[in-house]
């Protein structure tokens, strides 16, 4: 009885955990979000959190397709060198966004383009920050790519061996 509690409590710290870190992003794309959504005409105030929703998805699905085709090297040195490694990335979160604002919530493609570059570029920039951060464990790089992961395997040693190479 006591193991089965034992593990009950390890999943329930495991699932907190993964939602303390999406949390945290939800947060983040949040705050960044005045003047692309909450200030936006083009996108009506019952849409905004569902429209800060998206944005976040769009920052985990494309992470986590980098890492699920194998440039988890090129994600790795995106986080090092200050994000200005790969802005094909940036730009992939800013499409993956700007088409779910046209198809989802009707927001003209160049609208919707404009409002994913006044959200993405800072949201990352600042996320990046956050992952060089000893204080702030969430958005620590081995930590995130072990979220990104489903946390199938501790992303600190090949988050090491990446960093020196």
């Amino acid at each position: 009885m006591i193991k089965k509690q034992w593990i009950c409590h390890q999943i329930v710290n495991l699932l907190t955990k993964k939602q303390t870190m999406f949390e945290k992003l939800f947060l983040l794309v949040k705050n960044n979000a005045g003047r692309a959504v909450i200030d936006n005409p083009e996108i009506p105030e019952k849409y905004h959190e569902a429209v800060i929703n998206e944005a976040s998805s769009s920052i985990i699905e494309v992470l986590k397709s980098q890492m699920e085709t194998g440039k988890i090297k090129e994600l790795v040195r995106f986080f090092q060198f200050s994000g200005f490694y790969n802005k094909s990335l940036v730009s992939s979160i800013v499409n993956k966004f700007a088409n779910k604002l046209n198809k989802f919530y009707g927001v003209e493609p160049g609208e919707a383009m404009h409002t994913a570059k006044l959200l993405i570029p800072p949201v990352m920039e600042e996320m990046v920050k956050e992952s060089k951060n000893a204080q702030n464990k969430d958005f620590g790089l081995s930590n995130l790519l072990s979220k990104l992961s489903g946390n199938q395997r501790d992303m600190s040693g090949l988050v090491s061996q990446l960093s020196v190479a």
